[in-house]
């Protein structure tokens, strides 16, 4: 189970302070798919790196008590000074997983050719983000948090991505954060919408979709 409780997140601006989470109260039980239906700047990406624990809330808690993955979709999810190859064995030793069956794995999903062994520097942002989605696709995580990484690369790849969430969605928690209601459609079963800082859960996804379009 995943749970928040009253969870704030507010940054000091040239402009002043910028409240961008405001009491934001939800419970994930594995197994649940729900998408997060925001506009661009709605604070969505910040939502999934404090589920995730990349960043922390002003106030409010957070108790994980599920394995909970990094954030597909964040670019910090691997060090840009190691190559690909050394960010899985990396991984694979914090997680302790088969060290040549993750090296496989990624190289044969992230599809990167010859850069797998250059650094993540010298990549393109959508190449770095297929590194880190095989990457998590490596290690069993209880929740999958996924931040539009469906949509990067080629129309094959990001069909990829959708097949390999969908047969993790039967095992796992999965929580996908999407300004495109078609992806949550795709890959939910429920949704919510976040709007001036606040997470509102819907009945059905056409309800969901429905209030997203009102926004």
């Amino acid at each position: 189970m995943l749970e928040l409780r009253d969870v704030h997140k507010t940054y000091e601006t040239d402009k002043g302070k910028r409240h961008v989470l405001k009491g934001v109260t939800a419970t994930f039980q594995k197994g649940d798919a729900v998408g997060i239906l925001g506009r661009n700047g709605a604070g969505k990406s910040t939502l999934m790196r404090i589920i995730g624990g990349v960043d922390h809330p002003t106030s409010g808690t957070i108790r994980r008590r599920m394995s909970v993955s990094w954030p597909l979709g964040f670019g910090g999810a691997v060090h840009p000074l190691l190559t690909g190859a050394d960010n899985c064995r990396f991984i694979a030793r914090i997680y302790d997983r088969p060290l040549d069956w993750v090296t496989g794995f990624v190289q044969e999903f992230a599809e990167l050719g010859d850069y797998f062994h250059l650094p993540v520097k010298t990549y393109s942002s959508g190449m770095e983000t297929r590194l880190a989605f095989a990457l998590s696709l490596a290690v069993d995580f209880d929740c999958y948090l996924v931040d539009e990484v469906v949509a990067v690369g080629d129309h094959r790849f990001a069909q990829r991505c959708r097949e390999a969430l969908l047969e993790r969605r039967g095992r796992s928690t999965l929580l996908l954060v999407s300004h495109q209601p078609d992806i949550v459609r795709s890959l939910c079963t429920s949704a919510a919408t976040l709007d001036q800082g606040r997470l509102t859960f819907h009945e059905d996804l056409d309800q969901a979709v429905a209030a997203y379009h009102a926004l």
